[in-house]
This record gives C-alpha cells, sequence and structure tokens, in this order.
C-alpha cells in the first residue's frame, strides 16, 4: 500500500485494511472507508478523520492525540487507545469499547455513545453535553467535574462511578442505576430520575428537592 498517498489523502476506500502500527500522524484521511481496519498500535494523533468511517475497525492501543475523529466509530474496539484532546462531536461510538482509553480533554458534545463500554474510564472534567449515552457501561468510572447536562443517561450503568461536582443538569437519568455512586455535590437540577436506583449512593450537597420524579 501506498503510505504517502493514503497520508495525503488520495486512497478513500480501504475497508478491511491492515494498518498495524503505522505512522499516519497529520494525515488528511477526510472520509476515508477503513470500515472493519485493523489498526492496532498505529499512529493518527493530529490526523483529520472528520467523515470518516471506522465501523468495527480495530483500534486497540491506537495513538488519537488531537485527531479529527467526528466519524463513524459504530462498534470499535477503542480499548487503550490515547484520545487526548481528540476532536468526537456527534460521533457515532454506539456499541464502542473504550476501556483503558486515555480521555482527557476529550470533546464528546453531542456524541452516540448508546450501549458503549466506558467501564472504569478516566472522564474527569470531559465534555459530554447533550451526548447519547443510553445502556452505556459506566461503572466505576472517574466522571468528577464532568459535562453531563442535557445528557442522555437513560438505563446506563453507573454503579461506584465518580461524579463528584459533575454537571447533569437537565440530564434524562431514568432508570439508571447509580448503586454506590458519588454524587457528592453535583448538580441535579431538573433531571430525571424516574426509575433510577440510588442505593447507597452519596448525595450529599446535592439539590434533591428539585430533582424530577
Amino acid at each position: 500500500m501506498d503510505i504517502e498517498a493514503l497520508r495525503a489523502g488520495k486512497l478513500k476506500q480501504l475497508p478491511g485494511a491492515d494498518l498495524e502500527d503505522e505512522n499516519l500522524s497529520g494525515s488528511q484521511l477526510e472520509r476515508v472507508n477503513l470500515v472493519g481496519a485493523t489498526l492496532v498500535g498505529t499512529n493518527l494523533s493530529g490526523s483529520n478523520l472528520n467523515g470518516a468511517r471506522l465501523d468495527g475497525a480495530n483500534l486497540l492501543g491506537a495513538q488519537l492525540q488531537s485527531a479529527d475523529l467526528r466519524a463513524n466509530l459504530l462498534g470499535a474496539n477503542l480499548m487503550q487507545a490515547d484520545l487526548t484532546k481528540a476532536d468526537l462531536r456527534g460521533s457515532n461510538l454506539r456499541g464502542a469499547n473504550l476501556m483503558g482509553a486515555k480521555l482527557s480533554q476529550a470533546s464528546f458534545t453531542g456524541a452516540f455513545l448508546s450501549g458503549a463500554n466506558l467501564m472504569g474510564v478516566n472522564l474527569q472534567g470531559v465534555d459530554l453535553r447533550g451526548a447519547d449515552l443510553r445502556g452505556a457501561n459506566l461503572s466505576s468510572a472517574n466522571l468528577k467535574g464532568a459535562d453531563l447536562s442535557q445528557a442522555d443517561l437513560q438505563g446506563a450503568n453507573l454503579s461506584e462511578a465518580n461524579l463528584e461536582e459533575a454537571d447533569l443538569r437537565g440530564a434524562n437519568l431514568a432508570g439508571a442505576n447509580f448503586t454506590k455512586a458519588n454524587l457528592l455535590c453535583a448538580d441535579l437540577d431538573e433531571v430525571n430520575l424516574k426509575g433510577a436506583n440510588l442505593d447507597q449512593a452519596c448525595l450529599v450537597g446535592t439539590c434533591v428537592a428539585t430533582m424530577s420524579a
């Protein structure tokens, strides 16, 4: 494969391609088709993947720092990938596996993360405004100070998650599992908690009176 042509954005149809450990940092990969591709350990830091198709791609341990990932990542494997400062606004991450991923300063505004596996990940201070997290696994995740305002967390698993000082204003938390979660001083103004499980959750400092039933 002509890697330089790929880096320059001249190759667009590469479903199932094997690009393991390749250095594609800073590449112009806008709207490239990498459905089911192998990108294990691939360096894509600073690359433009806006509109790219990465459905089912294996990005285990990939370097995606500061990458434009406003892409289709349906069912992608992003375990242990470095997504520091990545732009994932509006991205399709339904059913994606993000366990062990580095997500510091990444933006997930309006992203689709329903059914995604975010178990134990560090999302401290991350922007998840308006994100679709229905049925997502966020158990034991660190969401301290995260912005989840207007997010849809219906049926999500947040057991033992750290939501200290998180912004959950206007969020849909119906049917969510908050067993043993830490909601210390979280902003729960106008949230929907219908059917939510708050067993042994820490609600110290929250405005319980403003919660929707």
